[in-house]
């Protein structure tokens, strides 16, 4: 029987093979693998310390070849990752201490906040100072490899900490990547709706304001049988100007009158305004709850399965299972499972058949 609403410790590429294996299927994916050349986290096997970034975005390709064969044929997979710079050597030089920070520790908290020796990593082609574009090469490599590449999403962090530099921008963002197996695949539309800012309207009040210029009299006899130009547009109407269409109400007064109230919720944009949020446990790499509420809900029905192949401290495992999802995960450091376990308070159960 496989495992349901755990997480199995090892390399996310045997875990899943082994789940493959099992005939299990995940409806939705929400995962933040290690980035390149950032952190060391002590345990053999890991991903993110390769030599050379091609050599990261192969493993990664890897590791996501077996997310699609674990992902149900119209499921969804979202995908966060954080860029970096090149350093005085051209080597990887990941994001500064503070924004490691920012993503979810305090100082007093920091465990494996030594920087890893920098000295054989290379990035061909890039100079000192450069960005490496880490989230965009692994994105593009896996459009190459078969996946569709729906979107990106700008991950707007309001807080963010302070960084040294004087000669650009302080980073206040990450990326998102929403992918799929094809071109249809299941989204809960409804779910991405978001409260509308201002005093929106569907159409306007009465007779959209937007069909034609502001005090344009569109009864009879009104401004239609005038000659002239439409200001601002250079479009002719009226007489001399018969070819030309004229501008003219788009309603009718039966659809007018349905669209007098006011709009509450709109589709939700693709840039996403996410304080980060801290978090007690001894893991520093902790991406928001507030961020993946979204993937989970828009990638799944209640009662599907969710996964995280780099499970981490467990934030993905805690929002699926509060919004009445099940959960997989993997994980490489045993040293992380008892925090999965403090999040969800909840033993493994038993997936009876694949989903």
């Amino acid at each position: 029987m496989t495992p349901i609403n755990t997480c199995i410790q090892g390399d996310c590429r045997d875990v899943m093979r082994g789940l493959i294996a099992d005939g299990v299927r995940v409806q939705c994916i929400v995962t933040s693998p290690p980035y390149w050349g950032l952190r060391d986290y002590g345990v053999d096997g890991q991903l993110g310390l390769e030599p050379t970034l091609p050599e990261f975005v192969a493993h990664m390709v890897e590791v996501f070849d077996l997310c699609r064969q674990l992902l149900a044929d119209d499921g969804t997979l979202w995908m966060n990752m954080g860029d970096s710079y090149a350093g005085s050597r051209g080597a990887a030089w990941g994001p500064s201490p503070a924004s490691i920070e920012a993503r979810g520790m305090t100082a007093s908290r920091r465990r494996d906040d030594t920087p890893i020796s920098r000295s054989d990593v290379r990035v061909e082609g890039l100079k000192p100072k450069d960005l490496v574009g880490q989230p965009w090469r692994l994105a593009f490599a896996l459009q190459d490899a078969g996946w569709w590449l729906r979107q990106d999403v700008i991950w707007h962090k309001p807080n963010p900490m302070p960084e040294s530099v004087r000669d650009r921008c302080t980073k206040a963002h990450e990326y998102l990547f929403l992918l799929t197996r094809s071109e249809k695949y299941f989204y809960d539309f409804g779910a991405m709706q978001e409260p509308v800012t201002g005093n929106a309207h569907a159409r306007g009040t009465g007779v959209n304001p937007k069909a034609a210029p502001s005090g344009w009299d569109t009864g009879p006899g009104g401004h239609r049988a005038l000659a002239g130009r439409y200001p601002g547009t250079g479009v002719g109407f009226g007489r001399g100007f018969d070819k030309v269409a004229k501008p003219r109400a788009k309603q009718n007064e039966s659809f007018a009158a349905a669209v007098t109230d006011q709009v509450e919720t709109r589709n939700r944009r693709s840039v996403w305004t996410i304080p980060t949020q801290s978090y007690e446990g001894a893991h520093f790499a902790t991406f928001p709850e507030s961020l993946v509420e979204p993937c989970v809900l828009a990638g799944s029905r209640p009662g599907d399965i969710v996964f995280d192949p780099f499970m981490g401290s467990g934030t993905v495992a805690a929002v699926a299972q509060r919004l009445g999802r099940r959960w997989l995960g993997a994980e490489l450091n045993p040293d992380y499972l008892p925090l999965q376990a403090a999040r969800t308070r909840q033993g493994g159960l038993t997936l009876e058949t694949a989903a």
